[in-house]
């Protein structure tokens, strides 16, 4: 199995933009990255966060995966996170102060208990990352935000879907992550105990060998 990965815009190894851009737009960069290395190939795909509302934007048909999408995990995420105030006002909170304000705040939304005390280096490696990222793409993922709204399109999902959320997630709740797998036709939950929003960074093993099995089934169904 070959697994590529992909980053945000301005963030990690993502280049940045100070464009305009949709969830749906990246869905379609996604596609974009997948023809460049592998033409015409049928891809599963598997996004946290940000990313898994942009594989809820391949799997409901908004950004031309068409019949090459094979199934998508959709990671700590939700049809529509936040608000569209919430996001505007983080976007120029960041605009005015960088995305180093934006550490203490994700430090208390992003873990499990325990594991900012248990996984230091792992824990400062994240935040560190997001520190680095770059603000105006940071604020451009934030009004991308503002206006995803997939909910209207999840009756239409035609491909096998993999809801993973975590228990102590205070950004999609496990709630959330329930009334997003009933919306979607066949789809898979699971629910890690012991994950808040980075489920996996805070549980590798378990979210891998959830995504392996997930993979396994619906290869052989």
């Amino acid at each position: 199995m070959d697994v590529l990965g992909w980053d945000l815009p301005g963030h990690g190894d993502g280049e940045p933009s100070g464009e305009v851009f949709t969830v749906e737009d990246l869905g379609r960069a996604v596609v974009d990255l997948v023809e460049r290395h592998r033409p015409g190939a049928p891809f599963a795909y598997a996004g946290v966060s940000v990313g898994g509302l942009v594989g809820l934007a391949l799997a409901t048909g908004r950004s031309g995966a068409d019949d090459r999408l094979t199934g998508s995990a959709v990671i700590c995420s939700d049809a529509k996170v936040g608000t569209a105030d919430g996001w505007h006002e983080r976007a120029a909170a960041v605009r005015r102060d960088g995305t180093c304000s934006m550490v203490e705040g994700s430090r208390q939304r992003w873990f499990a208990p325990g594991f900012v005390e248990r996984e230091a280096r792992d824990t400062a490696a994240l935040l560190t990352s997001l520190e680095h990222a770059d603000d105006e793409s940071y604020a451009r993922v934030c009004e991308a935000l503002a206006v995803a709204d997939l909910r209207p399109w999840l009756t239409k999902v035609s491909v096998p879907v993999l809801v993973l959320g975590g228990r102590h997630d205070q950004v999609v709740p496990p709630e959330s992550q329930e009334r997003l797998a009933a919306a979607i036709p066949g789809a898979t939950l699971v629910i890690a105990e012991q994950s808040a929003h980075l489920a996996p960074a805070e549980q590798p093993r378990e979210v891998a060998e959830v995504l392996a099995g997930w993979l396994d089934e619906e290869a052989r169904s």
